[in-house]
C-alpha cells in the first residue's frame, strides 16, 4: 500500500535551528507565520483572528529510527518508548501544535507561540476541539 502526504505550506519563524527551538510552545516559542500554498486559498477563507488551531507539521529533521528516548532529553529520566512522549524522534514525525491565529493575510496565517523552526513543512490545520464544540 502507498499513502501520500501533501505538504500544504511551511513555517516562517525566527527559530532557524532545531537546537534553538523550545521543547514546547509554552517555553518561550515565538510567534510565526504559516505560509500556505496559494492554490489552497479557498481552504484558508474562513480562518479568523482569535481562532485556535491544531497545526500539524512534518518534523523533517527528526530521526525516524528512534524508538526509545529520555523524556525531554534529560538523561536522568528513565528511557521511555516514543509513543509515550512528545519527542520529535519517532517513526512518523508529525508535530502537533496548538496555536491562536493573530493575523490572516490571504494564505499567510500569523500564529502565536509556535515551537517549529523556520522551513518546517505544514501538513494540515484543524480547529481545536473546543472551537468545534462551540460551533455546535
Amino acid at each position: 500500500m502507498t499513502y501520500t502526504l501533501r505538504v500544504v505550506g511551511h513555517v516562517e519563524s525566527t527559530l532557524t535551528d532545531r537546537d534553538d527551538a523550545p521543547k514546547q510552545a509554552d517555553e518561550g516559542a515565538p510567534d510565526a507565520w504559516l505560509v500556505i500554498d496559494p492554490d489552497l486559498a479557498d481552504a484558508c477563507a474562513d480562518l479568523a483572528v482569535g481562532d485556535e488551531l491544531v497545526v500539524i507539521t512534518w518534523l523533517h529533521e527528526a530521526d525516524r529510527d528512534v524508538q526509545v528516548v529520555h523524556p525531554r532529553s534529560d538523561p536522568t529520566r528513565a528511557p521511555t518508548g516514543v509513543f509515550s512522549t512528545r519527542s520529535p524522534a519517532r517513526p512518523n514525525p508529525l508535530g502537533l501544535h496548538t496555536a491562536r491565529v493573530l493575523a490572516v493575510d490571504g494564505t499567510r496565517i500569523r500564529v502565536d507561540a509556535l515551537e517549529a523552526f523556520d522551513g518546517t513543512p505544514v501538513v494540515d490545520l484543524k480547529p481545536t476541539l473546543a472551537a468545534r464544540r462551540a460551533e455546535r
